[in-house]
């Protein structure tokens, strides 16, 4: 199998399964809002990534971690921002557990990971990587030859972070931070009262579930700088190899007039599964290369839904054709290049348009859509309606068998009328 890994620019070959385990560390959010849509992408293609290594044979460890500590929930919610990171933590796994994709196997907290951040940063400040200021500690950009590499800047280049005048040069940035007035959780720490900074607290965790060097390192293209950067620095600058592959998805536009993240009106993970159903988001994921960005509309989501309802509606196909040999090599071939989701996604449309109906839901099963093709038999009242309609339709009674038909369809099924004077029943869509 090969990924595109974000520092050299190629693919990069995984080794055979029977070569050792596979560690995967993926940036999750920071909990201070309701998550919206675009949080969700790294979430679905990690956790089907994950799926995939397994059924190729794969010991996969899958870490997505959680930032409960943070100046952006300081923000959002002054004096409460433990109860905020909470109840926002609770919010992101509700969201997300209603794909039906299955939780990663750790997620960890930066709340729970204090003492590790804590000996992470000692070790830099012993080896001259960061220095102590007036109660925060800041990373030495200059002390890292290979500074900037990961974004492709020249360290040169790099922009102020984080803007404060104890730091010895404009470009170093925060490991720990001196508790202010306001923020209500800090820890004690060799430089006082505070609280870590943003990218320590992800090489801690990384290291402390998957050890100083792991497989893959995931999150979103907004995370390569200057998130990503400062952990790869800071981690081998500690001794850590750290992540072989950084995978970087594409981000998530919102093209749709009446969206705006600027104006925060976009729309959460909640709200679309309300809307449109967990399994025309995941298909809306799929249309997509991971590495491509992906415009989220009223129209792109319709298109998800349609397509949708073409690989429900494969379950009335009256001619399935057998399998073919070595059909399968096709899906194996396409997520082994890359994990090239919309080229499968064409696969299984050229298969259900052949009635391959166990192809595509062998297919539909790796990204949790197996569902879609699977049919939920209709209970007992709904199915003598149907032969009552059915009945009253060879009588001629074409009014009864409207009434009975609308019945069908109050109670949340559907009757479809197929040749040979043949009906199926449906849940409807």
């Amino acid at each position: 199998m090969r990924l595109t890994d974000t520092l050299t620019g190629e693919l990069v070959e995984l080794p055979p399964p029977k070569d050792g385990p596979i560690g995967m560390y993926v940036c999750g959010p920071t909990v201070y809002q309701r998550a919206h849509i675009g949080n969700a992408r790294p979430y679905v293609v990690f956790s089907w990534l994950a799926n995939w290594l397994r059924y190729r044979g794969y010991d996969v460890t899958y870490v997505h971690n959680i930032t409960d500590v943070n100046d952006k929930i300081y923000e959002a919610a002054p004096g409460h921002s433990a109860e905020r990171a909470r109840d926002a933590t609770q919010w992101y796994l509700d969201d997300t557990d209603a794909f039906g994709l299955g939780r990663p196997d750790v997620l960890p907290l930066a709340t729970e990971t204090i003492p590790e951040i804590v000996g992470l940063i000692e070790q830099l400040v012993a080896s001259g990587h960061a220095y102590e200021s007036e109660g925060d500690v800041y990373y030495r950009v200059t002390s890292f030859h290979s500074y900037g590499k990961l974004s492709g800047q020249r360290p040169d280049q790099v922009e102020e972070q984080e803007p404060n005048p104890r730091k010895e040069d404009s470009r170093d940035f925060a490991l720990w931070k001196a508790n202010k007035p306001g923020e209500d959780t800090s820890w004690e720490s060799p430089w006082g009262l505070g609280r870590p900074g943003w990218h320590i607290e992800c090489s801690a965790m990384a290291a402390k579930h998957l050890g100083p060097e792991f497989w893959i390192h995931g999150g979103g293209m907004d995370l390569v700088f200057p998130h990503h950067e400062n952990e790869r620095a800071q981690s081998l600058a500690a001794g850590h190899p750290y992540a072989k592959v950084w995978m970087h998805n594409g981000l998530l536009r919102f093209t749709g007039e009446k969206m705006s993240k600027s104006v925060g009106n976009v729309a959460s993970i909640q709200d679309v599964i309300a809307e449109w159903g967990a399994e025309t988001a995941l298909l809306f994921f799929l249309t997509a290369h991971w590495r491509k960005p992906i415009d989220f509309s009223p129209e792109t989501m319709a298109a998800a839904k349609a397509q949708a309802d073409s690989f429900r509606n494969l379950s009335v196909s009256i001619k399935a054709g057998g399998t073919p040999l070595n059909e399968w090599s096709r899906v194996e071939e396409a997520l082994d290049d890359d994990f090239n989701t919309p080229a499968v996604l064409a696969v299984l449309h050229e298969w259900r348009s052949r009635g391959h109906i166990s192809l595509v839901t062998k297919g539909l099963d790796i990204f949790g859509l197996g569902s879609l093709t699977s049919e939920k038999p209709a209970p007992h009242e709904i199915v003598e309606l149907a032969d009552r309609r059915l009945a009253a339709r060879a009588q001629h009674d074409f009014a009864e068998a409207d009434r009975l038909r609308t019945e069908i369809e109050a109670a949340g099924w559907e009757v479809r009328d197929i040749p040979g004077a043949q009906h199926q029943i449906l849940p409807r869509t």
